[in-house]
């Protein structure tokens, strides 16, 4: 019934899908199914970050297309891997610390508000079902972080971001996109810090695993 209301969906409203460019879908089958979550641990300077996907292939493509090409048509299928991975790093969390955790995103840039009119992310966790807080704000510009080596993108973000106000007593888990070097993660993991929070634990919806080798462990061998 479901396949039977997309094709005539697709008929009324002709469509291509963000991952391989397939006509008369948003996304297609195959593209979908490159969506399934397999959370994994990955590392970036001795600090955890649990991911849901591998960005490479299809992956990258409906990433690419919901950030940057305005494909909000597929935030329902990529809400459900960033869930799973938010989950993976919930996993950790003491249970005294999960009566008042909060969801931290990283701050998009004014000309990405104005260029997007939405923040992917917090996008992508109302889609799942969980409430972001935004406890960060920008406080110098960054340049655009693709093509940086690791050294660059961390110069870049250094020092890029701080609390909107004292963190003192305030537990989080901090969540992004796309996780490369970690240099983004990490400036905001160090501002919670310096606004005297605590970071529980850090998520993002896929790692760019090819440009930065990182000791890998599956959700399933916890």
């Amino acid at each position: 019934m479901r396949r039977a209301l997309l094709d005539a969906w697709a008929a009324l409203m002709p469509t291509e899908c963000s991952g391989c460019g397939a006509p008369d879908r948003a996304l297609c089958l195959t593209c979908r199914a490159a969506l399934q979550a397999d959370a994994h641990e990955a590392t970036r300077d001795g600090i955890a970050v649990w991911c849901a996907l591998d960005y490479s292939g299809a992956v990258r493509r409906v990433i690419g297309a919901f950030k940057d090409g305005g494909r909000i048509d597929a935030a329902a299928a990529l809400a459900v891997p960033l869930r799973v991975a938010v989950a993976a790093a919930l996993h950790s969390v003491p249970a005294s610390a999960m009566a008042d955790l909060h969801i931290v995103v990283v701050p998009s840039s004014r000309r990405a508000w104005r260029v997007r009119g939405y923040h992917p992310v917090e996008l992508l966790l109302r889609r799942a079902g969980l409430a972001p807080t935004r406890a960060l704000r920008p406080v110098r510009a960054s340049v655009d972080q693709v093509g940086l080596d690791r050294a660059a993108r961390s110069d870049n973000r250094r020092g890029s971001l701080t609390a909107v106000r004292p963190l003192v007593g305030f537990h989080c888990i901090i969540v992004d996109d796309v996780l490369t070097t970690g240099a983004t993660l990490l400036e905001a993991r160090r501002a919670v810090l310096a606004a005297g929070g605590v970071v529980a634990g850090m998520a993002a919806l896929a790692e760019r695993r090819r440009l930065l080798p990182s000791t890998h462990r599956s959700a399933k061998t916890r």
